[in-house]
């Protein structure tokens, strides 16, 4: 027999919300929060559902949030079962979003029914912030919200975000932190011709291939306790006409920043057009920081998490800052404490995403967990 967040969490998955299309689960959501004495507040911003829900009248807001949206499934033909047809198979439970982070969706909303109804007269305020925004561009999602949340001054004092944190078991790993996030725009100037005589012409891919590699091995911090160094990695290479016997215009390179709080995106900008600029060819460059730093390395909100995985799991878990980036970074900034707990991580956006099964019902524990060493009257 299906547990109760094992229900919900395939409830949400038959439901196709690819980003940024939400298709119903944040109604879903907000139905029961509803039914258990929340104010609900839906927030569409151009094409992106948002949901901003709150319980309590007064004092320090603690905020579950997550996104609705998933990514792709890429051919739907290679998946063991249908994506949008959540299966339990072996205790896993299959499924487009099942790690990445419905199950994670489905174990908050049990956990907050439960302790709601444990601790109807709470201390200070619970809230949610969904988004279907995470997997796309970002732009309309919790970064709006925030904007809006700010500008009639609510704020958020602690936020645990369902992120699939956990790298072997459930609860192993809590992120407390993570790197920053700069993309770079690079268009190379050069001089179209015939291969024949490059001496008529100028290859933009020659021209960038040293500074590339000055970039690649350039040595931008060591890191710090917390985070590891910062790292660049070229992710797109886009040059030529199709044809084999023409060298190219132009070339066009997308490259990323993910970086540590020891150096800042503004430093980052200046050192690599100082790398560019002593190789003499003319280029055009922009930036997109798509998210700063962020670390809650102590405070209420660290140890309720840390207290509540150990007391479900009976080890302490791991305080990381690894990974990738998530919307902690739009809410981390206003001040509020972060921390990511979520579970394993290893099939997340891969044909046959899975969970474990169990592991929805200990990470509903755990949240549970989190609220009743914040909020609860004792």
């Amino acid at each position: 027999m299906r547990s109760e967040t094992l229900t919900l969490a395939c409830d949400l998955i038959k439901r196709p919300s690819v980003t940024p299309d939400d298709q119903g689960c944040q109604t879903l959501m907000a139905d029961r929060l509803k039914a258990c004495g929340f104010q609900i507040e839906a927030m569409r911003i151009e094409d992106v559902d948002n949901l901003w829900a709150v319980h309590g009248q007064e004092g320090p807001l603690l905020v579950f949030a997550g996104h609705t949206d998933v990514v792709p499934t890429g051919d739907s033909s290679a998946w063991t079962y249908p994506p949008f047809e959540p299966t339990e198979q072996d205790g896993m439970l299959y499924g487009r979003g099942a790690a990445d982070m419905k199950g994670s969706l489905a174990a908050m909303i049990v956990a907050t029914e439960r302790f709601v109804r444990d601790y109807p007269d709470h201390q200070g305020r619970l809230g949610y912030l969904i988004t279907s925004d995470e997997e796309g561009d970002a732009y309309h999602g919790t970064v709006a919200v925030m904007e809006r949340l700010t500008a009639r001054g609510e704020r958020i004092d602690w936020a645990v975000v369902g992120e699939p944190s956990s790298t072997d078991q459930v609860g192993d790993v809590i992120k407390n932190g993570r790197r920053g996030s700069m993309l770079g725009y690079l268009t190379i100037k050069g001089k179209q011709g015939h291969v024949a005589y490059p001496h008529l012409a100028k290859n933009p891919v020659h021209l960038v291939a040293p500074a590339i590699a000055d970039l690649s091995t350039e040595v931008w911090d060591e890191g710090n306790d917390f985070f590891p160094a910062t790292s660049f990695q070229v992710s797109n290479i886009n040059s030529g006409t199709g044809a084999s016997n023409v060298i190219p215009g132009t070339a066009e390179i997308m490259f990323s920043f993910r970086f540590s709080t020891e150096v800042t995106a503004e430093e980052l900008q200046q050192r690599a057009r100082t790398i560019l600029d002593r190789h003499g060819f003319d280029y055009e460059l922009r930036f997109e920081v798509k998210g700063q730093p962020f670390l809650t390395d102590r405070g209420a909100l660290v140890q309720a998490a840390v207290q509540a995985v150990t007391e479900v799991t009976g080890q302490a878990p791991e305080l990381s800052t690894a990974g990738g980036t998530s919307d902690g970074r739009f809410i981390a900034p206003t001040g509020a404490q972060v921390v990511e707990l979520g579970p394993v991580n290893r099939t997340i956006h891969q044909i046959d995403e899975c969970v474990a099964s169990a592991d929805l019902d200990t990470l509903t524990e755990m949240y549970y967990g989190i609220m009743v060493n914040l909020l609860a009257n004792r």
